[in-house]
Formats: C-alpha cells, structure tokens, sequence
C-alpha cells in the first residue's frame, strides 16, 4: 500500500514531515509513503528545499492521498492546470488533507457538504468555499479525512495507519514516537480524536 503526500511549493515541513515519518515506520508491514511534488524540487515556507520522491502523477497509483498545506495553497487552488494533475477518486483511495489542504478538496469538489478541520489562518478562505469548518483537530467521513492544525498531522497519519493496517499498529508507532514518560498519554489521545472526529457513512 502506497501513500503520496502530496506536497506543494511554500509548504509545512510539519504536515508532510511528520505525516510520513510516521507513515513509513509501517514499512515492514507494506505501507510506505512517499513525498510526491509538482516540481522535481519543492521549498519549504521556511525555505527547506526538498526534492520529490514521486512526481505529481503518482497520485493516481497511490492508495492514500494526504493533499499537505502551506502558504501557497490559495495560488494552488487558482491554477486550473496543477488541479488537473489531482484526479482523486474515494471510492478507492483514502484521502486526507492538512489545515489548507482543505481548499484543494474544496476545489476538487470532492467534500459534498462535508465539514472540515483546517487551521486558523486558513480558516476564512475555506468558509468562502462555503464549507463549514470545525473546531475540532481531525475529522473524517467515509474515505475522506481533513485535520486541522500543523500537530494534528499525528492524527491523520493514525487514520491511515488505522484504516489499512488496523488500530493496533498505530498504536505500535505512536508509542515508539512518543515523549519519553508519556507514551500512553500520547497514544490515547491520537486515537481518541481520530474515533471522535470519524463519522461511517452508509
């Protein structure tokens, strides 16, 4: 199983960092993620300069799609032809977005009244997409994940390895990554926000 996260210039090292570190302690288990780009190299909003693991067409290979964010999101969504290169499908895909990440599925059509989590800055742009925004760090409906706030990445990275791999191989990651002292404290609580914010569709 494959996971693109997919990364755009003047992104958060945070989302797509710690979404895939996280991500890839399950190689052995055959999820492995892998930083997909639009541009061979990417820089960071910080000015890291990352060069891409896959290109943009990856995406629609991969079994999961976590769409990062960062402060170009807005000249992301407004270019028609980067959009195109984004053909996502939920019904075989598991699709996750960060913070403004929202603003991609906004674009994409692909939330169909479903509200999101997204952070504070971006917050009134994806309310102009008229979509609604909680105030909670990660929700999810059917295949279809948002979480909001550069920490938060945690708990989309618990999602997906939940979602394949089963709860208690999240449960193995985020113990071994945890703060020395506070590894249940740390475990319990990504998997108390992913069940409460997770809602099965029929």
């Amino acid at each position: 199983m494959r996971v693109a996260v997919v990364t755009f210039d003047g992104f958060n090292e945070l989302d797509s960092f710690i979404a895939s570190a996280l991500i890839n302690r399950c190689r052995k288990d055959g999820l492995e993620a892998f930083i997909t780009t639009p541009t061979l190299v990417v820089a960071s909003m910080n000015g890291v300069e990352v060069t891409g693991q896959r290109p943009m067409e990856f995406v629609t290979e991969a079994d999961v799609v976590l769409i990062g964010s960062g402060v170009k999101a807005r000249e992301v969504v407004a270019d028609d032809r980067l959009i195109s290169r984004l053909p996502l499908d939920p019904s075989r895909q598991l699709i996750g977005a960060q913070c403004s990440g929202a603003l991609v599925l906004a674009r994409l059509g692909l939330l169909d009244g479903m509200p999101v989590c997204t952070d504070l800055k971006s917050r009134p742009f994806v309310e102009a997409r008229n979509v609604t925004v909680l105030d909670a760090p990660f929700h999810a409906e059917g295949n279809i994940a948002t979480a909001g706030g550069c920490l938060a990445s945690q708990y989309l990275a618990t999602w997906v390895i939940t979602r394949t791999l089963g709860e208690d191989a999240a449960r193995d990651v985020l113990d071994y990554v945890a703060p020395v002292g506070e590894n249940q404290d740390t475990v319990e609580r990504a998997l108390r926000a992913i069940h409460a914010g997770e809602v099965v569709r029929y």
